[in-house]
């Protein structure tokens, strides 16, 4: 498998070159606004790509992702998403070009974050609207977006275990009043090197349950990049997130 590696000198591009080069899987080439010496070569756009590439990695941000969906139109290739913060614009034209390639699209290539996102589904149909529902999330300081892709992925699934007739409401301040049952509430913090930590509360009448995933290398989405990766190849064009990954293998 040929890698096109998006994003290739950040944390995350370094750490599926590292996975890649365990794997035995090349990576032909990488794209990054700022290169740096990597054991491949590096461009600063994808047009000056010659190098073979089956697949293409996207951890860079949400900007230009025109550039990278018509590179692999143009190749004919999937391309695994693993950004955030993308905008609605940006999203149509993801959906668009899901109609000529694979796209692998998540806010979060942890295996354990998408079962968590099982689990938190099936407890909020369980508990029912006599528990409320709040989600905080942790992230290094260094973090640009908030919330993560990864709250908003679940408070979706939150949301659709309640029914879908909830809203999401963004950390509280000064005098907001009672809580109001259609709320989820989500919440960011921001320090040191915390990698990724999703925590779900549903807290009710006198009892709380609480549901959560911790993140404590950067290898583990690494690692999903690679397998979701391999799996895309094998599919038609479309738009795909690790659920349906699982659901294959399962």
């Amino acid at each position: 498998m040929n890698i096109v590696l998006c994003g290739a000198c950040g944390r995350m591009g370094r750490n599926v070159a590292e996975a890649c080069k365990e794997r035995g899987v090349t990576v032909t080439a990488g794209v990054d606004v700022v290169p740096s010496p990597m054991p491949f070569p590096v461009y600063t756009s994808f047009e000056e790509i010659k190098e073979p590439a089956d697949v293409v990695i996207d951890f860079s941000p949400a900007s230009s992702v025109r550039e990278r969906l018509a590179f692999c139109k143009a190749r004919k290739i999937g391309i695994v998403i693993a950004g955030t913060a993308f905008s609605d614009e940006d999203e149509a034209l993801i959906l668009e070009a899901a109609k000529d390639i694979p796209v692998f699209q998540t806010g979060n290539l942890s295996v354990g974050v998408n079962l968590l996102q099982m689990l938190v589904k099936k407890a909020a149909e369980v508990l029912g609207d006599g528990f409320d529902a709040e989600i905080v999330e942790r992230h290094h300081n260094q973090k640009k977006d908030a919330p993560s892709g990864t709250a908003l992925m679940l408070a979706k699934s939150v949301n659709e275990g309640f029914g879908g007739n909830k809203e999401n409401v963004f950390g509280r301040h000064g005098l907001v009043g009672a809580r109001n049952k259609s709320e989820i509430g989500i919440h960011a913090v921001r320090g040191g090197t915390i990698v990724g930590e999703h925590e779900v509360m549903f807290a009710g009448q006198d009892e709380i349950v609480t549901l959560s995933h911790s993140a404590r290398s950067r290898m583990v989405f690494a690692e999903g990049a690679l397998r979701a990766a391999a799996w895309l190849t094998t599919q038609p064009a479309g738009k795909y997130d690790m659920n349906d990954l699982l659901k294959s293998v399962l």
